[in-house]
């Protein structure tokens, strides 16, 4: 990740990033060496973290915020429950809030529901760090790495590829993803 962000100018601005990328010394290099924020989420990579986050019981209580969206046969919601009481204790650098987001989403023709809730972590502060805002930043997070995986899997046929000796499948990786940036 360093390299990349090494040649964009991110001050000020809010990193996003899914649990492989939650770790100390990323969020260390954003916001101190970087000035730039983070929005993570937390899974068992950061189990000490996850756990502070669920004794909360953060959705036993009224939701913060909330979206519905209708679209593609399916119905969406998703809501995010914030707290800012462990950013003292939580063992996380630059940590101001905590928050919980459940996606509940409703399979029209089927009649399924599946329901999700995912913990994560922020730098913002209270100011920057409104629930709905959070919920924009994660959900927008996702729609990049939804759009990017459906180039790989459906234009590319990526996870039907035979290439599986030595280099092969790294460099193929390499080239596809060169091709989705041209």
């Amino acid at each position: 990740m360093r390299p990349l962000l090494d040649e964009i100018e991110i001050a000020g601005k809010v990193i996003t990033a899914d649990a492989l990328l939650t770790q100390k010394a990323i969020a260390e290099y954003l916001v101190n060496e970087r000035g730039a924020d983070f929005v993570f989420t937390v899974k068992e990579n950061q189990p000490t973290v996850k756990r502070a986050i669920a004794a909360l019981a953060l959705r036993a209580r009224r939701c913060d915020a909330e979206t519905i969206e209708k679209g593609h046969g399916r119905l969406e919601i998703r809501r995010i429950w914030c707290d800012d009481s462990l950013k003292a204790s939580v063992n996380f650098p630059h940590v101001q809030h905590v928050f919980c987001i459940e996606r509940e989403v409703t399979y029209l023709k089927k009649g399924l529901t599946t329901v999700e809730a995912v913990y994560g972590i922020t730098s913002q502060s209270t100011e920057k760090a409104r629930p709905e805002k959070i919920l924009a930043q994660n959900r927008k997070h996702w729609s990049v790495e939804n759009k990017q995986h459906y180039v790989l899997d459906v234009t590319f046929d990526e996870d039907r590829s035979q290439i599986r000796r030595l280099n092969g499948p790294m460099v193929m990786t390499c080239l596809r993803r060169a091709a989705i940036s041209l």
